[in-house]
């Protein structure tokens, strides 16, 4: 394998990595429909599910156990918040190098969510 060969695979690796995880991050973090749960109400959840536990028959128990991880789990995801300045950094520098690579269409990456501003300090046009 050439060092052009090797070179190539290596920036390929590192586009896929910065556009992936400027889609994860977009993924995660996309607005739902609904009103969004804050911290206190999932702690108020969680204990009214901590109360039920201690009179139910096994298997409502093991069902209960597992809505509290999940609760547990909302209210780290509420916590966490990617570092959105870097993962687009990292987007917009590879972004159109990937998508041109790979034969992704300005139209896919809008279906996709993301935003058209993005897209163009990317370097992705409608005509790309």
């Amino acid at each position: 394998m050439s060092d052009e060969h090797k070179a190539a695979i290596a920036a390929g690796r590192i586009e896929a990595t910065a556009v992936r995880d400027y889609l994860e991050a977009l993924e995660t973090h996309r607005p739902r429909p609904g009103r969004k749960q804050s911290a206190e109400s999932l702690n108020t959840k969680k204990e009214a599910v901590d109360a039920q536990m201690a009179d139910a028959k096994p298997i409502k128990r093991l069902l209960l156990m597992q809505e509290r991880r999940d609760i547990e789990a909302a209210i780290e995801d509420l916590q966490v918040e990617p570092d959105m300045a870097s993962v687009e950094e990292g987007f917009v520098t590879h972004a159109a190098n990937y998508g041109q690579r790979k034969g992704i269409q300005y139209a896919t990456w809008r279906e996709f969510g993301v935003p058209s501003d993005m897209l163009a300090r990317a370097g992705i046009t409608r005509g790309a």
